[in-house]
């Protein structure tokens, strides 16, 4: 999945500084100059992309019809509650929990969930 942001370092900070996801390559966009392409590793062999889009002017992040609703990504039950204290002590709002998901917004207003189930599954059930 590849996702637009406002600002490459802000980003950075927050998936690889408090969601401790790594930076795993960063280069110059091919297909727009001046444009930064990045990878961050969400686990289980899955990665994240960003790309900005300076002087675009691209309008903030909205739902619609066809586009994102939110980003799930599983993590292990300690590293969910690890997270979730990290997550709190930044003063990011939490906008929906349950037993083993929490939604809270990304940098910018991108929805993110944090599920601490194992790949694969979804309240103790396959779904893959």
């Amino acid at each position: 999945m590849a996702l637009l942001c406002t600002d490459v370092e802000k980003t950075i900070e927050f998936y690889q500084g408090l969601l401790e996801f790594p930076l795993t390559d960063l280069f110059e966009n091919r297909d727009y100059e001046g444009s930064t392409h990045f990878f961050f590793d969400i686990g289980n062999g899955n990665g994240l992309a960003f790309f900005d889009f300076p002087g675009l002017d691209l309008a903030p992040y909205a739902e619609v019809l066809g586009g994102l609703h939110h980003v799930a990504i599983s993590v292990a039950q300690d590293r969910w509650e690890y997270l979730k204290t990290k997550l709190s002590l930044a003063g990011v709002d939490i906008v929906f929990e349950d037993r083993s998901s929490i939604y809270f917004m990304g940098p910018d207003g991108e929805r993110l969930e944090l599920i601490a189930d194992d790949l694969g599954e979804m309240y103790g059930q396959q779904v893959l």
